[in-house]
């Protein structure tokens, strides 16, 4: 079972990406900010906390985002695998999730991280903002707030699993189909 965690600061492109392996290896895909969105759309108590987290750009808390996993985990154990699209975003996360990936005897395959630098992400949110009407996705200050809460919170999550010999970074920046044949380059030998 191919359990990949994609990787990389908001706007990088994982959704975009994960939508196309999921076809091309017959994966489950999972968003965490999807998931989050559908919960404060629904008022859960969940989703409304979660908004209230999230407001000025900082992430859900830890609690939450297990919970969620969790759940998710439980619900999809049969398939060829899972890309965690925005999981796990903080060490005790990632902790929290190999041990509940190793009580269903799995374990993250790899982390793939797509790495775009700082301006590149800048545009590319603004104009997704555009598109999306996402309020996240309009203001250059949230924007900027959400990559220092991913470079202070996030980042360090890569050194967790390159102790472990998982994590591999690969060009994030170009057209769509380079950026997919170079992740497609790197599961194709983890298989």
């Amino acid at each position: 079972m191919l359990n990949i965690v994609l990787f990389g600061p908001p706007g990088a492109g994982k959704g975009t990406q994960a939508d196309k392996l999921k076809e091309r290896y017959r994966l489950n895909h999972l968003s965490t900010g999807e998931v989050i969105r559908q919960e404060i759309k629904a008022g859960t108590a969940l989703g409304l906390e979660a908004q209230e987290q999230m407001k000025d750009g900082s992430l859900a808390s830890d609690d939450i985002v297990i919970g969620i996993i969790g759940n998710y985990i439980e619900s999809h154990r049969d398939g060829n695998g899972t890309i965690f699209d925005g999981f796990p975003r903080t060490t005790p996360q990632a902790e929290a999730f190999d041990m509940m990936l190793s009580q269903h005897g799995q374990s993250v395959t790899a982390m793939i991280a797509l790495d775009v630098p700082d301006n590149e992400v800048i545009a590319r949110l603004l104009a997704r903002g555009k598109v999306s009407g996402r309020a996240d996705d309009q203001s250059e200050e949230v924007i900027r707030n959400r990559i220092d809460v991913y470079k202070a919170q996030t980042e360090v999550v890569k050194k967790f699993y390159d102790k472990q010999g998982k994590y591999i970074e690969i060009d994030g920046m170009g057209g769509i189909e380079a950026v997919f044949e170079r992740l497609c380059q790197v599961i194709d030998k983890l298989k």
